[in-house]
């Protein structure tokens, strides 16, 4: 057994500093809730389960999309591409209407599918869980469209890309 020492946990900023060090892609989840589409920018996102298909994001449970999104029980994450720093910044935004003069489409599934995307997930909500200021949403795929022939929107050390001169969201 190994003793956790006396020393704090760290601060939220400390948290966000030294995690800063794990470089992750960045999606887009939206959805569709009273005729209204909603989404919101996340980099927790990831693969669960083969069989079934299963995916997982984060989402803070004080945004305005999320508690919508789960209402209406369907969503889709839209990959972004390396060039869509500016469709990141606008759905990470507390301001602005996140979809005016953006080009998208309403899927089958009846969720938003941003254009120009690496990769569409068309998914249900399957199970929520409650984590600290977040809720961990399993979601069970119905649908993968693959989209652009691009590179990835990567986040990593409080900007976009991974070279030493990455930009700065």
């Amino acid at each position: 057994m190994t003793s956790r020492g006396t020393s704090a946990a760290p601060t939220p900023a400390e948290l966000r500093s030294a995690l800063g060090a794990f470089a992750s892609g960045v999606t887009v989840v939206t959805g569709i809730d009273g005729g209204e589409a909603v989404g919101f920018t996340c980099q927790a996102f990831a693969s669960v389960s083969l069989d079934p298909p299963l995916v997982l994001f984060c989402a803070d449970r004080s945004g305005r999309a999320w508690p919508r999104i789960r209402s209406a029980g369907r969503f889709c994450v839209n990959v972004l591409a390396e060039r869509q720093t500016e469709v990141c910044a606008r759905f990470g935004s507390r301001r602005g209407r996140k979809y005016d003069g953006l080009e998208w489409d309403v899927s089958r599934w009846g969720t938003p599918a941003l254009r120009d995307v690496l990769l569409h997930v068309h998914a249900e909500v399957d199970d929520v869980h409650a984590a600290g200021d977040h809720d961990v949403v399993i979601g069970r795929v119905l649908q993968v469209a693959p989209g652009a022939e691009d590179r990835p929107l990567v986040f990593y050390r409080g900007g976009f890309g991974l070279a030493d001169g990455h930009r700065r969201g």
